[in-house]
């Protein structure tokens, strides 16, 4: 239900779409240059697989960390104001990799990365819930759908630009590097870190100067009270554990959050592991992202009209479970293909939860909007497992004999069956999960 802010007369939502679509785009860009970031950290630091994926851990933790006390801050400051702190501490986190390049130390390029997450958090927490009770809820993910797709075109541009920029000559890098003296490795990676300075810089300035202007953006207020959902003796819940339907919503995100970082942040790493140059590999993100723009432009069209919301995620589901044992049973380019082909089995995964989970809530609708935003989290815990898989089978297959080359793309190849059972989960919630309203019949 919209109530407008101003005294002109009810508006068309047209315009605040546009403008969540543009915060959408944004985190996207951010985001998705994670995957060209990880081998690019892994080579300046010298970095196991495992320690490289703290990336996406420093990135998505934050939504742990800051998605109850972001729920705090909007309603002491409200959307619009919320927003723009969100996109201003975006910039200062983007600034930090000036003085993280100069010193070539992890922790405080992780630094950096965790400070971005955290005004990201802002905006995730800010911007969800809000494109999702800013209509019916039964086209809620249809809505999410069209930010699904600002988000990823994004995430395709911010993988190619920081592709090209950071991974640019990574691989005659990594073999000067077998033969060079201390001091020559030393200057080959400095000189490697700096090419972080000028699109950081630029990055911020755009972060700060949005963040102003959002100020001014013509958002209405939304009510996110909702209609209270009562039980067979119509008695109105009074707690959040009450809603086993929103705990099981937040575990699905969870799982289905790092499946969708590990197909978008691994592939370049991947694909570098199977022999793919730096110039090669640095696309692969981009398909990930485009197989998720088309599945979302068909969501756009699909939803509610031709199909639910529950039948759109048991969908997805099943094809995550097929395209995760395609990875491990093909090699290759055609490995590669199925990786990125789990973009077609993730698009529709978040746009769907989100109103299925927030599905009857009412009064809790903010703080269930909070817990979906900490359950991002699982992009920061579920691909540094896989890492620390690759890390242990790369050993053992050494250990059996092995060449280090062919190990380490055995290891990566294998390591993807962590996928399956996060997509078996999302299926289990798709079909019954979401349904169950009581922890006990009698509740």
């Amino acid at each position: 239900m919209i109530t407008p802010e101003t005294t002109t007369q009810k508006s068309s939502t047209l315009v605040p779409v546009i403008i969540i679509a543009g915060i959408f785009f944004i985190f996207g860009f951010v985001t998705w240059i994670n995957g060209a970031l990880i081998p690019f950290m892994k080579t300046i630091n010298e970095l196991t697989d495992a320690q490289s994926y703290l990336v996406a851990s420093a990135s998505y933790i934050s939504f742990v960390v800051m998605a109850l006390p972001a729920s705090y801050i909007l309603n002491k400051i409200g959307y619009r104001k919320g927003m723009s702190l969100g996109l201003i501490i975006m910039g200062i986190g983007a600034l930090v990799f000036i003085p993280a390049a100069e010193a070539r130390t992890y922790w405080v390029f992780l630094t950096g990365i965790f400070i971005q997450g955290v005004g990201m958090t802002l905006l995730q927490t800010a911007a969800n819930p809000y494109i999702t009770i800013l209509g019916p809820l039964e086209s809620g993910a249809k809505r999410i759908a069209i930010m699904g797709i600002a988000n990823k075109i994004a995430g395709a541009l911010g993988s190619l630009i920081f592709g090209a920029i950071l991974l640019s000559g990574i691989d005659e890098v990594k073999e000067k590097l077998g033969s060079a003296t201390l001091e020559e490795k030393n200057t080959l990676l400095d000189t490697m870190a700096d090419s972080v300075f000028i699109p950081y810089l630029i990055m911020a300035l755009v972060l700060f100067v949005l963040g102003v202007l959002i100020r001014k953006a013509p958002l209405p207020h939304v009510d996110a009270g909702g209609k209270e959902e009562a039980n067979n003796e119509k008695s109105i819940k009074n707690s959040i554990f009450q809603f086993p339907h929103l705990w099981l919503g937040v575990l699905a995100l969870f799982v289905y959050v790092g499946a969708e970082v590990i197909a978008g942040d691994t592939i370049i790493a991947y694909g570098i592991s199977l022999g793919f140059s730096g110039e090669e590999a640095k696309y692969f993100t981009t398909y990930t992202l485009m197989a998720m723009v088309a599945t979302y432009l068909l969501g756009v069209f699909l939803i509610p009209k031709y199909i639910k919301q529950s039948t759109a995620l048991k969908t997805s589901a099943v094809l995550g479970i097929i395209f995760s044992i395609c990875i491990i049973s093909t090699t290759g380019f055609t490995s590669i293909l199925f990786v990125a082909a789990l973009g077609i089995a993730n698009a529709l995964v978040w746009p769907a939860i989100w109103p299925l989970t927030l599905d009857g809530l009412g009064k809790f609708t903010k703080t269930g909007s909070a817990l979906l935003i900490m359950a991002i989290s699982g992009g920061a815990i579920i691909p540094p497992l896989y890492g620390k898989i690759v890390d242990a089978n790369e050993l053992d297959l050494i250990a059996q004999g092995m060449n280090q080359t062919d190990a380490m793309a055995t290891a990566s190849t294998q390591s993807y069956w962590i996928l399956t059972p996060c997509y078996v989960f999302i299926l289990f919630y798709a079909i019954w999960g979401h349904k169950i309203r009581n922890w006990r019949k009698n509740q």
